[in-house]
């Protein structure tokens, strides 16, 4: 049998392809970007990078222009993708995965819901009273991309099933920061713009209903949304997760439709093929059965799973990167002992470190042992310990609820100095814990 010659490109952009699609590389594209940001506010240089940061942008016409600098326009703007992708995260687990009963869903949900106590906790016992205690929502929130790729750099040494756990949890911890958003980072609210939003958001959920499949309607409709949720007062980013949950998740056609017409359109380029053409340039038929092939392939796939997978590359790698560089370019203190002694950073640092192994670890002991929920196969405390560590990996959601919950630059600018060095301390426990746990199986 002959095999087909790879073209020179090939060979240049297989291992680009390869990194691109391993689980770690997103979260190692989002930590060389945090540390370019903080590397150029810090250089000679910086002066740049704040002029870079405010950059002001202007979009639309006349009285209806929104004149916002770039960091504004990547956390309201840009950032309600990411928001829009972790909604079709959470819908897809709801329907089909870890949280699709609510057997499977009660161990991740309390373990979250104790990993996002005990930091708020945490942090409000060292911030009580005044406008620092606004930041009890910074620790709770779990960076999924950074823990999930701090594991699979373990590879064999983590169960499956942990695996599977904490990317429950860190689904739940995002449903929970979704919430805490929604509900005490809301400004002045506008009713009126609210209202227009939500009915837009319901045309969207009809749509639905009434087996519209094709996309375009989705994403004019979710933009609509998000400029009146913008208007609104409540965080723009919201409508995103909101509008995940109307795209659909049904295919229009069922498996067994795709097979009897996907093997009759075979057929039929088959017998084209034998009629004598040599090449696809030559036959009249075979572009246009690649064409009706491509559109049943189309309507066997659900809109869920074609938009998640067109817009996790663009929030992989250049979405969070984007963000990270805006917002992570924190200018380092001289000394830096007296900067993590403030009271905003001790609760981060305390809620992201020790807070959330605490609430994951001690919560999900607590079901397992008392039979409500069923053990992890091949899973012992240790291993939830170092999962709870990695849960305490703030990051993304975290510097995002900063700039929610805080007006002062300067009390941002420590917040986030907290948030890095927690999460830093978190990534390197949870990493400790889980690497010196067990070998990985030898191969027989």
């Amino acid at each position: 049998m002959s095999v087909a010659k790879r073209a020179p490109i090939e060979y240049l952009i297989t291992p680009f392809n390869r990194f691109f699609h391993t689980s770690a590389s997103g979260g190692l594209v989002l930590l060389a970007c945090t540390a370019i940001a903080m590397l150029w506010a810090n250089s000679a240089l910086g002066d740049s990078y704040t002029a870079f940061r405010e950059l002001h942008l202007r979009v639309g016409v006349g009285a209806s222009t929104l004149d916002l600098s770039l960091m504004h326009w990547v956390n309201d703007g840009v950032m309600a993708v990411f928001f829009f992708v972790v909604g079709l995260e959470i819908k897809r687990e709801l329907l089909v995965g870890e949280l699709s009963t609510p057997r499977k869903a009660l161990l991740p949900i309390v373990a979250a819901a104790g990993g996002m106590l005990v930091p708020a906790v945490l942090y409000l016992h060292f911030n009580q009273g005044g406008p620092l205690a606004a930041g009890w929502g910074v620790p709770i929130a779990t960076d999924i991309a950074f823990a999930l790729g701090i594991l699979s750099l373990l590879g064999d040494r983590v169960p499956v099933s942990l695996k599977i756990f904490l990317t429950a949890v860190a689904i739940a911890d995002d449903m929970g920061a979704v919430l805490i958003i929604a509900l005490f980072y809301t400004s002045q609210l506008s009713l009126a713009h609210l209202g227009a939003g939500l009915a837009l958001l319901g045309l969207m959920a009809l749509a639905n209903a009434l087996g519209v499949r094709r996309t375009l309607p989705y994403l004019l409709l979710g933009c609509g949304a998000w400029l009146l949720f913008y208007f609104s007062g409540v965080h723009a980013t919201v409508s995103g997760v909101i509008a995940a949950m109307t795209i659909p998740a049904r295919p229009r056609r069922g498996a067994e439709d795709f097979l009897a017409k996907s093997r009759g359109i075979l057929k039929e380029f088959e017998r084209a093929r034998e009629e004598g053409a040599r090449g696809m340039l030559e036959s009249k038929r075979q572009p246009q059965l690649l064409l009706t092939l491509r559109e049943a392939c189309r309507d066997a796939e659900t809109p869920l799973q074609r938009l998640d997978a067109l817009l996790h590359p663009w929030v992989a790698f250049a979405i969070m990167p984007l963000f990270a560089l805006v917002n992570a370019g924190v200018l380092l203190p001289a000394d830096m002992a007296q900067a993590i002694a403030q009271p905003v950073n001790l609760g981060i640092v305390c809620g992201l470190v020790l807070g959330k192994p605490l609430g994951v670890t001690l919560s999900s002991l607590a079901l397992t042992v008392s039979g409500l929920a069923p053990k992890l196969a091949g899973v012992n405390w240790r291993h939830l310990l170092g999962a709870g560590c990695l849960a305490g990996i703030g990051f993304t959601m975290s510097i995002f609820i900063t700039e929610l919950a805080f007006s002062d630059a300067a009390v941002k600018e420590s917040a986030k100095l907290g948030i890095l060095s927690g999460s830093l301390v978190s990534a390197l426990l949870g990493w400790g814990v889980l690497r010196g746990l067990t070998d990985p199986p030898q191969a027989r």
